[in-house]
């Protein structure tokens, strides 16, 4: 029996040994099952993960397109400088970059004050904390620690770093934070512009030389842009931001989600900033090819860079200069003749332009800074400054007593003052009776009063004396409607970032409908001075002023223009449907050319026959408390009479009242004409465009 259940037992041993060999046998096969799943059948697919990379694409600013004249000479140019950038992989950390700017001043130079004066005590604490990390961690206590986050961290343990312990760097050593500091403001894989003011030719040599152990760090050229004519028509041009200013920040996405970076350089003001899209290029776009780990392996060119588009402007510089040197004597005269009664001139405005086409040929802010002594080009002031023009728009008012009816061609009223209530109401001299012709001729306001009466509603003639009135207020919107289609108190469509509209008037008087016929309630610009009197210079056309004549393409030669990429033609914004132009210009002639003309003594000699309205409105000026009386004198013109060609606006606010002023108005423009024709006599081209009336054919 006991020999029965020991047999029993043996047989049943190797039964579980087999069974756990077995079951060993199985977890190995699916081992190795596993093992060529990994190997064979994704093995490539986890090959590739290990050996992953990632393509990033950066893009690389190329110069702006250049500015020309309309006689295809250079304004604005791009010069080519040194540059030394930076350009960081992926992950760069802020001790590597420490080492980079201790490498790279050994061979550049950033030690004076334009770069040791922008170092911040932040920009110190920072590089303290990088050759003393261990130690400066230890400040802050694990508790505090555990109540931030890493950036709250890092910001407490700067501040833990004291005054003294940065007080007494050496020259070298701030030297190095400078270009820490130009490096830290690097993206990654997007170059940064380290040095490229004054970079010598050594530092670039150097700097070449040793880019193997200068990671991220290039020697290249870059571009700074060039004013060729100094102060000459600069805030019209305008100006671009700085690498350091990058895009501007209120204006983040909309750059971004255009391709640009955030160091770029952008037009801020003036036609740069206008033309913006045209004149930044194409940037070059490179792949780079990194590992996980931001080590870039390889890179290519898929976008070809391409400079700027080029502009040419509608301005002849030669006469741009010509009427800035007008301008500015005239003011300078009108200054010294009467330094105490014109106390308060500070500017003289122009504005040239081609009546048929739009295009400016010149325009002209100059500005008396009396703080300083001296003169300055603020043309942007003849799109900024809107001032009562007096007389010269009463071109406008007798077209619209045409238009609504209320005079007829040749209509007479006798010209003496008129008392609406207690106000006396007049002309510069009693003018005795004057017809529409005679009013523009010896500039009549009684007669413009009767036109602002009927068109308020009252046709008592002559106007008694005394009485009140009660107009229509209406009548003061029916006027600026007719105003407004000559450019008068509304945009006139310049191609430049702003432009004012100039003052409406708000207390609807009888006085001050009055006022609004003679120019002497509503402000306008110099702009819209200058279409006004193109539009009745040109038969009706209100044409765009315009300052880009042609976009050319850019090419490979730098000293070539490029084949026309756009012309910017004659823009008609509206035409004027109102009968009997004819006898306003008619009228604007005999203002300079016939006895009586109150312009007829400085163009009624001229070899070229012209036309034109002068003006001059009442102001006050305030000093102090002090209320001074003063006036704005303007003059508008156009030449030749037959078929125009070149027309003006000059704006003269604020000279002092006294019986022989300097009749300034009137000699700028006298002289601006005088200089177009001598010009063209030389050759200029200033009037090549096509007359309205053709182009519309």
């Amino acid at each position: 029996m006991v020999d029965k259940k020991k047999k029993k037992k043996k047989k049943q041993l190797p039964f579980r040994i087999n069974l756990l060999f077995f079951a060993i046998f199985l977890m190995f096969s699916v081992l190795i099952l596993q093992l060529g799943v990994v190997q064979i059948l994704n093995g490539e697919a986890y090959q590739d993960e290990i050996e992953r990379t990632i393509q990033d694409t950066t893009k690389i600013p190329v110069p702006r397109g250049k500015i020309y004249d309309r006689n295809y000479d250079v304004v604005v140019d791009n010069e080519p400088v040194y540059s030394i950038t930076y350009t960081p992989a992926k992950g760069t950390q802020a001790e590597e970059r420490l080492e980079v700017a201790e490498k790279l001043a050994e061979y550049i130079s950033m030690d004076s004050e334009e770069y040791i004066d922008k170092v911040t005590d932040r920009d110190k604490r920072e590089y303290y904390y990088l050759l003393n990390k261990e130690e400066v961690d230890e400040r802050l206590t694990p508790e505090a620690k555990a109540e931030m986050d890493n950036a709250e961290v890092y910001n407490a343990t700067i501040d833990l770093i004291t005054d003294e312990e940065i007080a007494n760097f050496s020259k070298q050593e701030l030297e190095v934070i400078a270009i820490k500091r130009e490096l830290d403001k690097a993206y990654s894989l997007t170059p940064q512009i380290v040095k490229n003011e004054d970079v010598t030719a050594e530092e670039y040599a150097q700097v070449s030389e040793h880019l193997s152990i200068l990671p991220g760090i290039n020697a290249t050229t870059d571009w700074n842009r060039n004013y060729l004519y100094d102060g000459t028509l600069r805030s019209i041009l305008g100006s671009i931001t700085t690498q350091k200013e990058g895009i501007p920040a209120e204006q983040e996405q909309y750059y971004l989600t255009r391709g640009y970076s955030r160091n770029d350089r952008v037009g801020k003001s003036g036609l740069e900033e206008y033309y913006e899209d045209i004149l930044r290029g194409r940037k070059e776009q490179i792949e780079y090819t990194t590992t996980k780990n931001g080590v870039v392996v390889d890179s290519k060119t898929i976008v070809e860079g391409q400079r700027g588009k080029d502009l040419v402007l509608t301005i002849d510089m030669e006469f741009q200069e010509e009427v800035d040197k007008i301008v500015r004597e005239e003011l300078q005269t009108a200054i010294n003749k009467f330094p105490y009664q014109n106390r308060f001139l500070e500017d003289a405005l122009a504005v040239v332009m081609n009546p048929q086409s739009g295009e400016i040929l010149a325009i002209s802010g100059q500005h008396y800074n009396r703080d300083e002594g001296e003169f300055t080009n603020d043309d942007f002031r003849t799109l900024y400054n809107a001032n009562a023009p007096g007389s010269s728009i009463k071109g406008a008012t007798v077209l619209a007593g045409y238009e609504s009816g209320v005079i007829t061609p040749g209509q007479t009223f006798y010209d003496s003052p008129i008392r609406i209530g207690g106000l006396w109401k007049g002309s510069w001299q009693d003018l005795g009776s004057v017809n529409d012709l005679d009013a523009l001729r010896m500039s009549s306001n009684v007669y413009m009063f009767y036109i602002a009466l009927r068109m308020g509603g009252d046709y008592r003639y002559p106007y008694p004396n005394g009485s009140k009135t009660s107009l229509n207020v209406q009548a003061f919107q029916q006027m600026r409607n007719y105003f407004w289609q000559f450019g008068l108190g509304v945009k006139t469509g310049v191609d430049f970032p702003y432009e004012a509209t100039g003052y409406v008037g708000t207390e609807p008087q009888a006085g001050n409908l009055l006022d609004f016929a003679i120019g002497q309630y509503d402000t306008y610009t110099t702009m819209q001075l200058a279409q006004y009197i193109s539009t009745i210079a040109n038969g009706g056309y209100r044409v765009q002023p315009h300052f880009l004549k042609e976009i050319r393409e850019p090419i490979a030669s730098m000293e070539e223009l490029g084949p026309v990429y756009q012309s910017n033609g004659t823009k008609v914004l509206n035409k004027i449907e109102m009968e009997n132009i004819e006898r306003v210009q008619e009228g604007f002639r005999r203002v300079f050319h016939s006895q009586g003309g109150t312009a007829v003594s400085y163009f009624g000699n001229k070899d070229y026959t012209s036309a034109g309205k002068t003006g001059t409105a009442e102001t006050e000026t305030w000093d102090e408390g002090v209320m001074t009386n003063t006036e704005n004198r303007t003059l508008v013109g156009y030449a030749p009479f037959e078929e125009p060609e070149v027309a003006f606006a000059v704006v003269v606010p604020s000279l002092g009242i006294v019986s022989n002023q300097h009749s300034i108005n009137n000699i700028i423009g006298e002289r601006i004409l005088d200089t177009y024709f001598e010009m063209k006599e030389n050759g200029g081209n200033l009037d090549e465009s096509t007359n309205i009336e053709q182009e519309n054919e």
